[in-house]
């Protein structure tokens, strides 16, 4: 029986993901296989971080004889146990392991009211919510006239 190791494609349209296994030369590409040794997804952003393989295995099955396709062929070279890239994939995996950090949540918007047009509409809208006036409080204009009197009272020069 002679082994290969070669990508097995899953996932739907539009959006592939690849197992790297060893499989029967004779078998289809998307057929039985004989071990998953790995997977490869194209689509994740970093590119390191896209292959995870089973290097153990994939040396195993290097040793008895096994030959992989040109793609898994540079998979390995790079990401494999003497791999190129080993040191960054991992670095990269533990960055895609991280928790992303969540923003604030937003002030909540408060909705737009429009005016109603006459008296029976006035009365059937619903009123709109409270704000704060800027007129000053009580207490600010009563001392105002008071101090305008006092200052009436005074002789002028």
């Amino acid at each position: 029986m002679t082994v290969r190791i070669r990508m097995k494609k899953l996932g739907r349209k539009h959006r592939p993901f690849f197992r790297i296994c060893a499989v029967d030369i004779r078998r289809p590409r998307d057929g039985k296989v004989i071990e998953e040794l790995g997977t490869y997804d194209p689509l994740v952003g970093d590119v390191d971080a896209r292959a995870v393989l089973d290097t153990e295995r994939i040396d195993y099955w290097l040793g008895v004889g096994a030959q992989p396709s040109d793609k898994v062929r540079v998979l390995i070279k790079k990401y494999g146990s003497q791999g190129t890239r080993r040191a960054e994939a991992e670095a990269a995996r533990a960055r895609l392991g991280e928790r992303k950090p969540v923003p604030p949540a937003p002030e909540p918007v408060v909705p737009f009211v429009p005016r109603a047009k006459g008296k029976k509409a006035a009365a059937a809208a619903p009123s709109p919510p409270a704000v704060e006036s800027s007129v000053a409080p009580e207490s600010d204009v009563a001392q105002a006239p008071a101090a305008e009197e006092k200052a009436a009272s005074e002789p002028a020069e």
